[in-house]
């Protein structure tokens, strides 16, 4: 399934929402690799404020991955 976030606030309710999905903790998520706790509650409430490393230290955790694309072509795609 993909979802877009056109902002860090979308994005980090994306995260949330996959991590509630599986049915981890903010906790399980630094117990399987990702950042810390306090790291994950951060890019949840604040995500503007996250690096990019923790960023990508999250991704890895709950196996997602981030995809760009040209926004013209998410036009077209959708048929505007």
């Amino acid at each position: 399934m993909e979802y877009l976030a056109l902002t860090p606030y979308q994005l980090a309710q994306v995260l949330r929402g996959y991590r509630r999905s599986r049915g981890l903790t903010q906790q399980d998520i630094t117990a399987i690799g990702g950042p810390l706790q306090k790291t994950v509650s951060n890019l949840e409430l604040a995500p503007e404020r996250t690096s990019v490393e923790s960023l990508f230290k999250l991704l890895s955790a709950l196996n997602l991955e981030l995809v760009l694309r040209d926004k013209d072509a998410s036009k077209q795609n959708s048929g505007a």
